[in-house]
């Protein structure tokens, strides 16, 4: 699903009224319907009072026409409208018409200067007073307003944004007042803003509302930004042959563990290996060696020279591979760290590079440029800030992902709630699945292997990674609606890859 900003919002808005023959007022009622409906089907209404606040803009003709399908519905409803009538457009002055209608909707007016109402915490509180086009932070009596509902103790439904959030920049201005919402309902679209973790104090849980805006427009507009979805997923993923055999779904190498993290290892291969690859042989410390043939019997075992850390393997042997993944539990000891500049300027195969060898990277900067073309790399937050550099917040981490996947030729997967893929091509993508259990030892040691797994079977670094992020997410998902979030281990993640194939494929 393509992410867009609001100029391309109000274009794709424009073309779906033309396209379809709609009036305005048309698609402000699909809109309004199509929220009363999560509305009714995610909270209790019944016997419940509703208090909505309808901005200025298309945000507030949304609030209102979610107002009138609550009224139908014999919903108590309090809309404040803000602004004065003089102000109002005859799509305004028609929604509110129709309000008179239902005798279970009181609307009055609100204007800067007038004193702002009480709030019962025991109610819902539906935000509709800044849309997507807001591009500076609040002033004077919305900051008031939004500060009302911020503190009033009750359950806050923001539409499309939380007010005051800015959608396409960032709120420079830490101290702007901005909704607090418990859900936002996002119109066809998420929005930028959403997929950054210091906003998820206003956006709480957000969920995308469809109302069937134009297909054939949001084909063609262009945007370096996406989210992972099942479908997209699904049209990467390959069939197998009936008659196939291991040989056609690749042998993939992995340089892992040292003494003491022979975890990092086997949980790297059993993501490899339930990702799909034909053959996967693992290069470990001698000291490693028996407790990989018992705990990955699936897998080759080949031993370092060294029994305790990586110091090398022949670049012949590495040639046999379809890719080689580094990383997980190696250490940094002045011997890997060499063996590591060996394996990177002798590979012609593409590599995930992952964890310790991340590390080493970020002090032999150097190294980046002999890095094989459609490679991987996968850190978290604090290994990207080593690697590429401090940034302030999410968003310039994004900025500065993409940056480097630019400049370096290579594909980064900056793992997080939202976990970020971005391509050589000024693309990035930021996944739908996971949840907060994942936050666990080993998790992005599966997510490693995962991601060899798909590149050793001919996939693309952006295929593997988009399909190798997602797939992780939701068997993470899929072990927490089991086990909980507090009891999720990186075991399970890769035990359920299965399950997340089944779901993805149907």
């Amino acid at each position: 699903m393509k992410i867009f900003n609001s100029a391309q919002i109000a274009e794709i808005d424009r073309y779906t009224l033309e396209a379809q023959h709609l009036k305005e007022y048309d698609l402000v009622t699909r809109v309004g319907k199509r929220l009363a409906q999560w509305m009714r089907g995610n909270l209790v209404l019944k016997r419940s009072k509703v208090v909505i606040f309808a901005g200025t803009g298309n945000n507030g003709n949304d609030a209102i026409a979610l107002a009138k399908i609550l009224g139908g519905w014999d919903i108590d409803c309090q809309l404040y409208v803000i602004g004065s009538k003089s102000k109002n457009s005859s799509l305004r002055r028609q929604l509110i018409e129709e309000l008179y209608i239902f005798s279970t909707v009181r609307w009055k007016e609100l204007c800067e200067g007038d004193e702002i109402p009480p709030l019962p915490n025991i109610c819902y509180i539906v935000d509709g007073i800044f849309g997507t086009g807001l591009n500076r932070s609040v002033e004077g009596f919305y900051c008031k307003l939004i500060e009302k509902i911020n503190s009033s103790g009750a359950k806050v439904i923001s539409i499309d944004v939380p007010s005051g959030l800015l959608s396409d920049h960032r709120n420079e201005d830490e101290s702007a007042s901005v909704v607090r919402a418990h859900h936002t309902l996002t119109i066809q679209f998420p929005k930028l803003c959403m997929f950054f973790k210091e906003n998820y104090q206003y956006t709480g849980d957000w969920e995308v509302i469809d109302v069937d805006l134009d297909l054939d427009i949001i084909d063609t507009i262009e945007t370096p930004y996406s989210m992972i979805e099942k479908n997209s997923v699904r049209s990467i993923l390959k069939k197998r042959g009936k008659y196939s055999h291991k040989g056609d779904y690749g042998h993939g190498l992995l340089i892992a563990g040292s003494a003491g993290m022979a975890g990092s290892a086997i949980l790297a291969a059993r993501g490899a290996l339930r990702a799909g690859l034909g053959l996967l042989t693992l290069h470990v410390p001698k000291r490693l060696h028996d407790i990989l043939q018992v705990s990955v019997p699936e897998a080759i075992c080949e031993t370092d020279r060294s029994d305790s850390i990586f110091t090398g393997i022949n670049p012949r042997i590495a040639e046999k591979f379809d890719a080689v993944a580094v990383g997980p539990g190696i250490g940094k000891s002045p011997d890997t760290v060499a063996a590591l500049k060996d394996i990177i300027n002798s590979c012609n195969r593409p590599m995930v590079i992952d964890a310790d060898a991340i590390n080493i990277l970020s002090t032999n900067k150097e190294m980046l440029e002999l890095i094989p073309q459609n490679s991987v790399i996968t850190p978290h937050p604090r290994e990207f800030a080593r690697i590429a550099g401090k940034y302030r917040d999410s968003r310039e981490a994004a900025e500065m992902q993409m940056e480097f996947s630019a400049k370096n030729n290579i594909t980064v997967v900056l793992k997080g709630a939202n976990t970020s893929v971005s391509t050589p091509d000024g693309k990035m993508w930021f996944n739908s699945t996971g949840n907060p259990g994942m936050a666990t030892a080993g998790s992005g040691d599966v997510l490693g292997g995962i991601i060899l797994g798909f590149l050793s079977q001919g996939y693309s670094a952006r295929e593997a990674a988009i399909a190798g992020t997602y797939l992780h997410g939701l068997s993470g998902d899929i072990v927490a609606a089991i086990k909980g979030e507090a009891s999720l281990i990186a075991g399970d993640i890769a035990d359920n890859l299965g399950e997340a194939f089944k779901r993805v494929l149907g």
